[in-house]
């Protein structure tokens, strides 16, 4: 499944999907139990199922559930593979912030050793 822009669905609007605590429960019964109606998900919320169906259509634009007409039901299934792309986005972003923080270190220890590049003053 890809986003609006034709290719994979983008971290952001999957981090941004799962930033709400009812569509993170949405997608944990889901994963847990299986594919749902909005109805039978909304069942144990403190939301209606018209807030339900809300929350599904930002999560299937995220791409972490798909619908399926099934009679007059639209039956919800999660989708994880754009959360392990997220994932793995986040991962690479850390490993930057890693190299950076080693960089920032290995240059205040040189400063800090004797002759290391500070100075003494006039």
């Amino acid at each position: 499944m890809t986003g609006a822009n034709g290719g994979a669905h983008a971290p952001e609007d999957v981090l941004l999907a799962l930033a709400d605590p009812v569509r993170r429960r949405i997608i944990a019964t889901l994963v847990r139990d299986g594919d749902a109606t909005s109805t039978s998900l909304a069942a144990p919320l403190p939301v209606t199922r018209q807030a339900v169906a809300k929350h599904l259509a930002v999560l299937e634009r995220a791409g972490l559930v798909r619908g399926r007409r099934t009679g007059r039901e639209v039956r919800y299934a999660a989708d994880l593979r754009p959360l392990r792309h997220a994932t793995r986005w986040l991962d690479t972003l850390a490993e930057q912030w890693e190299g950076r923080l080693r960089s920032i270190k290995a240059l205040a220890e040189q400063d800090a050793e004797p002759g290391g590049g500070a100075t003494d003053g006039p």
